[in-house]
């Protein structure tokens, strides 16, 4: 016969389970939310992985290159008034590649791989252009979206935005 419980013959011993259960209950679900928030990414407004305001339009001159550091990309303006973001990261082993602006070009420092102004291999072993972010350009401002990579395998014209 199994002994049922009741408010009237709870034991000491019997509330002090129920009461230890609850609070290691309540505990582990602590611990639980505590290491589901570590997990997540953290997004400050202008650091990489979320939208960063690069400056106004009028602050890049055509045909200019200018390195973001804290986004990790180039802003790219092209000879007819157009930009790129283009992401600072090699396609072939992932090194950081500078823009040499005497040679006016991406050179990678690991590999050798040149890309031209608009990220395009001119000298592999890269196997495709440097990847893009998504920029956009609102009140006169240049915003870049670094939380989406866009791998591409060419250049086309509809990858640059306009003022």
């Amino acid at each position: 016969m199994t002994e049922t419980i009741t408010p009237n013959n709870l034991s000491r011993r019997d509330f002090l389970k129920i009461a230890w259960a609850f609070l290691g209950g309540v505990a582990a679900l602590e611990t639980a939310g505590v290491f589901l928030a570590y997990l997540q990414p953290r997004l400050a407004e202008g650091e990489f992985g979320s939208v960063i305001t690069a400056g106004l339009v009028d602050d890049f001159p055509p045909n200019s290159v200018t390195h973001i550091p804290n986004g990790r990309f180039y802003i790219v303006r092209i000879g007819d008034g157009g930009f790129l973001a283009v992401y600072h990261r090699c396609t072939h082993l992932g090194c950081t590649v500078p823009w040499d602006s005497t040679a006016q070009k991406f050179i990678c420092p690991c590999h050798n791989s040149q890309f031209d102004q608009q990220g395009i291999v001119e000298n592999p072993p890269a196997p495709r252009p440097l990847d893009l972010f998504a920029l956009t350009i609102e009140n006169g401002e240049v915003k870049v979206d670094t939380g989406n990579i866009t791998q591409r395998q060419t250049y086309e014209t509809a990858q640059v935005v306009y003022p």
